[in-house]
């Protein structure tokens, strides 16, 4: 069988990846140029004082940073109602354990934080064979603050706020579409009370003991934190995707 994709000499393929080559190349210098542009935006504050539970015990924000200086919280939809974790989020923390220890000796700490109670947490990092620190913000107003939850009233009025617009997300339809209604059956909950919390990152820093907010992202903005994402990006056929494929780790057909 002969391919239907594009085919040709190795000259060929050559001149064609060296041209790509200038593509990737100016790619990453923009890149580099919104990392600047990222740690150029200005710090904020945060005088308000929250409490997690932590693996420790109860826990500051301060506290999260581990005697480091700077805190990366990868808000990992989790809510009080889900059996389960997102397996969206749970495929994006599937690389965290890899990360943590070098970011750890480089003067930065890793935890997700969510808001199920932290015995629901530390049940399914067991499960899913994870060891980074991950804090409960049960009974914070964190995640509400850090437009990653959202309560009955917001939805209903239609005023919820999440990647710094209102409304617009696949999240907020009504009926909620196919794949939020599937992810949210897998979490054990239904549509309605699955996208009351939503995935994000955070980033803070530790200074003179008064800490800062220094960056959020959400939505497509988490896209280069999917290591599986940034493979297949580079593998012949994409992404290839026409519809959720996706699992938990241990929901796979292992071959």
């Amino acid at each position: 069988m002969t391919t239907r994709h594009m085919t040709g000499t190795r000259e060929e393929w050559l001149a064609a990846r060296l041209e790509l080559l200038d593509a990737e190349k100016e790619l990453t210098r923009r890149s580099d140029e919104l990392a600047r542009r990222r740690q150029a935006l200005p710090w904020v504050r945060i005088d308000r004082k929250y409490q997690f539970e932590t693996d420790e015990g109860s826990a500051s924000l301060a506290d999260l940073f581990r005697g480091r200086s700077q805190l990366l919280v990868y808000h990992f939809m989790f809510g009080p109602d889900y059996t389960a974790g997102c397996p969206s989020c749970s495929a994006i923390a599937d690389g965290f354990d890899g990360f943590v220890v070098h970011l750890a000796n480089h003067d930065v700490t890793l935890s997700a934080v969510s808001r199920a109670p932290l015995a629901k947490l530390q049940a399914y990092r067991r499960r899913m064979g994870w060891t980074f620190p991950w804090a409960s913000s049960s009974g914070s107003d964190f995640n509400f603050d850090f437009n990653v939850s959202f309560t009955e009233e917001q939805q209903r009025e239609n005023v919820v706020e999440y990647n710094y617009q209102r409304g617009g997300h696949a999240m907020d339809a009504t009926p909620a579409p196919e794949p939020v209604a599937q992810f949210a059956a897998t979490c054990g909950t239904d549509a309605p009370t699955y996208s009351r919390d939503r995935p994000g990152m955070s980033g803070f820093v530790l200074e003179d003991g008064v800490v800062y907010h220094t960056y959020s992202t959400y939505a497509r903005g988490l896209d280069g934190l999917w290591g599986m994402y940034q493979w297949l990006d580079r593998a012949p056929r994409g992404r290839n995707e026409t519809g959720i494929w996706w699992r938990r780790n241990d929901e796979y057909d292992r071959r």
